[in-house]
């Protein structure tokens, strides 16, 4: 004999309501088109400030004067703060992301380049041109540490893990590894003539310094500290980013005013973008969709489509742009939302809301002139 069941009366039931606002949410999370929507920070060397980039229409939104000769810019893991060296008031200005202005200069050593910031946001490293890295502690905004390393320290980049940062030397034509743990040096690895910029794999397992005058790239084990590989690209290579994926690493050729993009699996160069125009550093967003990539002869931005490897868009920015570095906010889009994904709410029966929320920065390599 089958008996009726009073479901109103289980205990710990689920209403037709609950269920109801359930299923809503279902279909609107697979009816959500997620935005991403990005602000490019570039640090203009001869105009002393930082431009700020909306990517969702390529404008410049605002400008903000920092010191003199500004050239390194990384963003903390948070999106609220930029980190700025200034080359030749040796010191680094910390920008309020929310609010585009300067909150706090941080004396530092001769003649900053390279900056860095853990993925626990609470330090940055910062790569002088002489032969030291100052470790700023990102809650007092205070100098905590100098490491010594090798001679003209530009490049610098830390290990997603956070364990470790690798530091070119320029003159040296090493890198200088540094246990973020103790702040010392652990390894010195020689590479190419004139290493300038250097990016790490997702993995943390591969560091990818640039040699300026021997135009390759020197491909580094970080389990063995050992050399793998040397890439060939183009002339006088600057810069350099990895995709988020860890597939593809572009680098930003000056001289030959293109951009190499380099499969990380084969390394080896599997399609060369031409700009036109003399290249310098290189930011991949935090999606992986574009390339943005520094003209300091032209004064612009050029923006490559990362599945296309062609230049969809060039944004002009200040005098000599060097560097560049993402602050991420994700946005879920829905039907009423704007052309930028950007929420505009109507009445219905049941309210929704903006659902933009700060993320994750992408992490950004900079390099010297």
């Amino acid at each position: 004999m089958i008996k009726s069941v009073d479901f109103q009366s289980i205990p710990g039931r689920i209403s037709y309501k609950s269920l109801y606002q359930t299923l809503l949410v279902v279909v609107f999370t697979f009816a959500t088109d997620l935005i991403f929507a990005h602000s490019a920070y570039v640090t203009n060397q001869n105009s002393n400030n930082v431009s700020v980039i909306d990517t969702l229409t390529n404008s410049v939104t605002a400008t903000v004067t920092v010191g003199s000769f500004p050239s390194g810019v990384a963003i903390t893991p948070d999106s609220k703060f930029a980190y700025v060296t200034n080359e030749t008031a040796h010191n680094v200005s910390v920008i309020n992301t929310q609010t585009n202005s300067v909150i706090a200069t941080v004396t530092v050593g001769n003649a900053p380049f390279g900056v860095a910031i853990t993925p626990d946001g609470k330090s940055a490293y910062v790569a002088n041109g002489s032969t030291t890295v100052s470790v700023i502690n990102t809650q007092t905004n205070s100098v905590t540490a100098t490491v010594t390393v090798g001679t003209s320290s530009l490049g610098i980049a830390i290990t997603p893990d956070g364990k470790s940062a690798y530091v070119t030397n320029r003159n040296g034509g090493n890198v200088s590894v540094i246990n973020t743990q103790t702040n010392s040096v652990t390894a010195t690895i020689t590479v190419g003539f004139s290493p300038d910029g250097v990016a790490i794999t997702p993995d943390s397992k591969s560091a990818y310094v640039i040699n300026g005058f021997t135009n390759n790239v020197s491909v580094i084990n970080t389990q063995t500290n050992s050399v793998t590989a040397t890439i060939t690209v183009g002339s006088f290579p600057c810069g350099i980013a990895i995709t988020p994926d860890g597939k593809s690493a572009y680098v930003a050729n000056q001289t030959s005013h293109n951009v190499s993009v380099i499969d990380t699996l084969t390394n080896s160069v599997t399609a060369t973008v031409t700009v036109g125009f003399a290249t310098f550093g290189v930011a991949i967003t935090p999606d992986g969709k574009s390339a943005y990539v520094t003209g300091p002869n032209s004064n612009n931005v050029f923006v490559i489509d990362t599945q296309t490897n062609s230049v969809t868009a060039t944004v002009t920015v200040g005098l000599q742009p060097v560097a560049v570095a993402f602050k991420l906010t994700q946005c879920l889009r829905f039907s009423n939302c704007d052309s930028y994904g950007r929420y505009r709410p109507r009445r219905s029966r049941f309210q929704t809301q903006s659902v933009c929320s700060m993320s994750l920065s992408h992490p950004t390599v900079n390099l010297p002139m």
